[in-house]
């Protein structure tokens, strides 16, 4: 029995009657919101163009803010109000400045998309083309406190941030990038998710005003009320169902990320290998693994695999990736080392042959200052060759004495064989050598 006043405070705390305000003013307050001409549609354009620059730039605080401006929620809330209160002119007229809202819209977005010089779809617009059950409660709750709001006298700021909550404007903005970049899969899921706000937005419309009795303009007959309801239920059932698909969907979706981060988490090191980075697609079930260390072997592979059945992940796709191998950095500097032995090989080689190109000048010279010199001794003396050799001894065959061979031609007048004397004597002491072979044409 105690618990009875604890239930009527409660209800008297949940108790909305008190605070409604006057059904004339709800009435005209929706029949002002509907209309989209001169200021509502201005609004409406620059709150578009707004939202199309935030999510082309991925800025989520000028997506808000173009939120907060929209007038999109009028039309919807005047929809749902329409169908609670059996009002079909002013049903119509929603409808109809719902549906040039929508139009406008899309072309502003299209026509901006079209010609911005940035194209790609960044994070803000991808999360407007998956719609899903979330969604459905989002806009059913969000269209509960806006039509509540609307009907209280204590109006406070719940509007604005119901147009956040709903977030009417991003899709429609990602339907015209979808359009204007031809990509039709943007298009549409955009346009869904936008579909899945206003009809949720409507009918949560429709259920409070139904709730708090707002009274009902026309005489309306138990056949077309009926006929009403189902057709109600027919447009909530081709909403709802495909959005508990992509419900599931996103689940499931999100049980593959968590299942994978923990599976990546308990191969970071892996029998001496460093799990360096990872890829882990929910689209496509797919794993991809880059290791450092030691080439992953076929065995180890397997083994990765099975690990995986751990976590629940008996369908998924992995992928190995070799990044920093030891084994690749032990056969590059083998590799290295041989390039450099070569160098050094090739270095020695060309040093080799500059000194023997240094040797050939300097004997040119020799030769040419020898012939030279000798001629001012004995005019008869023509032609002057010389040659380096190496001399062996048969008692000592590993060593080797270095040998100058000279040839003088005379052209036929010769020299003495003292005069052949003095000019042995004479190269021994100008070259300095004791080992001359000296021969006289």
């Amino acid at each position: 029995m105690k618990s009875f006043p604890v239930l009527r405070k409660l209800i008297h705390y949940l108790n909305l009657e008190s605070e409604v305000d006057d059904f004339e003013k709800i009435h005209d307050s929706i029949l002002r919101d509907i209309i989209f001409k001169g200021t509502n549609l201005w609004i409406l354009i620059f709150a578009i163009l707004v939202a199309s620059v935030g999510l082309n730039m991925n800025s989520t605080a000028v997506i808000i803010g173009a939120m907060l401006i929209s007038p999109l929620m009028g039309p919807i809330n005047g929809i749902g109000y329409s169908i609670a209160t059996y009002n079909f002119p002013l049903f119509k007229n929603a409808l109809k400045n719902l549906g040039f809202a929508v139009l406008s819209s899309l072309a502003a977005s299209t026509l901006y998309f079209t010609i911005t010089p940035i194209s790609s779809a960044h994070s803000e617009l991808l999360a407007r083309t998956s719609p899903s059950i979330y969604d459905v409660l989002i806009a059913l709750f969000g269209g509960f406190a806006g039509i509540v709001a609307i009907a209280s006298r204590q109006k406070g700021n719940v509007i604005p941030g119901v147009a956040i909550a709903t977030a009417l404007m991003p899709p429609l903005c990602t339907a015209g990038y979808g359009l204007a970049t031809a990509q039709f899969a943007y298009f549409f899921g955009a346009l869904y998710l936008f579909t899945i706000n206003a009809v949720f937005i409507a009918i949560s419309a429709m259920l409070i005003s139904q709730i708090l009795n707002f009274p009902i303009r026309t005489i309306v007959d138990s056949k077309q009320k009926k006929r009403i309801n189902g057709y109600i239920s027919f447009v909530i059932a081709l909403v709802f169902i495909p959005s508990l698909f992509f419900g599931y969907k996103l689940v499931q979706k999100e049980r593959f990320l968590e299942k994978s981060t923990l599976y990546v988490r308990n191969i970071s090191i892996f029998e001496g290998n460093y799990l360096l980075n990872h890829e882990i697609n929910p689209d496509k079930r797919t794993i991809k693994l880059i290791f450092g260390g030691s080439t992953l072997t076929e065995t180890q592979k397997v083994l990765l695999k099975d690990r995986a059945d751990d976590f629940d992940l008996t369908d998924v796709q992995i992928e190995f990736q070799q990044g920093l191998s030891f084994d690749l950095l032990t056969t590059r500097n083998i590799e290295l080392e041989n390039l450099q032995n070569e160098i050094r090989r090739l270095n020695d080689s060309l040093e080799r042959k500059d000194l023997a190109l240094q040797q050939g000048a300097r004997d040119i010279a020799l030769g040419r200052q020898l012939l030279s010199e000798l001629k001012m001794l004995y005019p008869q003396i023509a032609q002057l060759s010389y040659a380096q050799s190496r001399q062996f001894d048969q008692a000592d065959p590993e060593k080797s004495d270095i040998l100058y061979i000279v040839l003088i031609d005379t052209k036929g007048q010769g020299l003495s064989e003292e005069d052949q004397e003095k000019v042995r004597n004479w190269l021994k002491a100008r070259l300095q050598l004791n080992r001359i072979r000296l021969y006289i044409d």
